[in-house]
């Protein structure tokens, strides 16, 4: 049974709020207040994520475990090339990865995990096609990372999410 009326409470706080900031308990700042209220309310029930379980916790923690060591690593790599300046060749570009997983949510974890670690960035993502575009601080054999990012992500990530 869907509610006419999302997050309830949160509308009623957002109508109490307009008429203290306003100062007023008048009829017209009531009838605005709410209107502005419910505008904000159907906006947020629109932009709430799609409900999604996790379907292995286990593998989700080992993933976390992955990330997180992947992003000492990925620091001490940065590290090493900021240090050592114009004496590492270094070669940065973009890499594209066509990826099976098409789960929002798995693909939001996904661009949260690349993006957090320290020289990759997701630079795009058509959906039509499912390519992902990343940039590589330092990209020396694109096969290694089209491996890290399927075998090493995004096979859990399928795992967890679909």
């Amino acid at each position: 049974m869907k509610r006419w009326l999302p997050f309830p409470l949160l509308w009623a706080l957002l109508v109490a709020m307009w008429l203290a900031l306003n100062e007023t308990l008048a009829t017209a700042h009531l009838l605005l207040g709410a209107g502005v209220a419910l505008t904000a309310v159907l906006g947020l029930h629109v932009l709430q994520e799609p409900q999604t379980r996790l379907r292995r916790p286990r593998i989700a923690a080992e993933l976390v475990w992955l990330v997180l060591t992947d992003v000492v690593r990925s620091n001490i790599a940065v590290a090493r090339i900021v240090i050592q300046g114009g004496t590492h060749e270094q070669t940065e570009g973009f890499l594209e990865i066509p990826l099976t997983l098409r789960n929002p949510v798995g693909l939001a974890a996904l661009a949260c995990i690349i993006t957090s670690t320290p020289g990759t960035a997701w630079a795009g993502y058509n959906p039509g096609s499912g390519v992902l575009t990343m940039h590589i601080l330092d990209l020396v054999d694109e096969e290694t990372w089209v491996r890290t990012i399927k075998d090493r992500y995004e096979r859990r990530l399928m795992k967890i999410f679909q």
